[in-house]
């Protein structure tokens, strides 16, 4: 297994250099939207069991949309449906054999995290307008302004510093155990690395939103909480 911090170039598109990280996410997102378009093509009132799967799929990320930020889910479902959707399956890529993950590489996880910071941007300005998504950075008072902006990118760094290193060792783990021990005894690591990819996908998904409904200011009051406790 090469290094996590190199890039060997399978091939070249101009002065492009296409990794194998890069090759594995075209075709997990080829995979993503012809199984979206598959999937959605024929919906009826009567759903099939994939359907149904689907819709369960949707409503979960509804839920968690809602329980966390209190805010309706329509304008985030796209977003954070596809975001957790594409992590999870590059996550579990990790048990074909021969595949290395693409977020076991640093410039995935960069890219994926950059995507959730332009996300907070675009969201923050349409949902404030642009000067009162700059107005965030002056909370609570101006003297705060660099600190806030610094904030705002050491979270989202931290983000993909997390989802690297624990799908980045998980896949050393097996390789590891594999090459040692042969082919069947990893099997419960494998299953674990299921789980663990679950987690991590939900992790960063749910951490995005939180960071977008902190800017546009749909997060749940502390008081709404404590209210919805006492009445259970």
């Amino acid at each position: 297994m090469n290094s996590p911090l190199e890039s060997v170039a399978l091939f070249y598109l101009g002065p492009v250099p296409i990794t194998s990280a890069v090759v594995v996410t075209w075709i997990i997102m080829a995979v993503l939207v012809l199984g979206s378009i598959l999937l959605t093509r024929r919906l009826s009132v009567t759903p099939t069991a994939c359907q149904a799967a689907l819709e369960v799929f949707v409503e979960a990320i509804d839920g968690q949309i809602r329980d966390t930020t209190g805010a309706a889910p329509a304008p985030y479902r796209a977003f954070v449906g596809t975001l957790f959707a594409f992590i999870l399956v590059a996550n579990w890529s990790s048990l074909i054999p021969g595949v290395e993950p693409p977020t076991a590489q640093l410039e995935t996880d960069a890219a994926l995290a950059l995507l959730v910071f332009l996300s907070i941007i675009w969201f923050g300005v349409r949902g404030r307008g642009f000067g009162g998504y700059l107005k965030v950075f002056a909370a609570p008072n101006p003297v705060m302004i660099p600190l806030n902006i610094l904030q705002s990118i050491t979270r989202v760094f931290s983000m993909f510093v997390r989802l690297f290193g624990n799908v980045m060792s998980g896949v050393f783990v097996i390789g590891i155990v594999a090459s040692l021990a042969g082919l069947f005894v990893p099997i419960p690591l494998m299953a674990l690395e299921l789980l663990t990819g679950l987690v991590q996908a939900y992790i960063f998904a749910i951490l995005a939103i939180v960071f977008i409904a902190a800017t546009v200011g749909e997060s749940k009051p502390a008081s709404d909480e404590a209210a919805s406790g006492q009445s259970q």
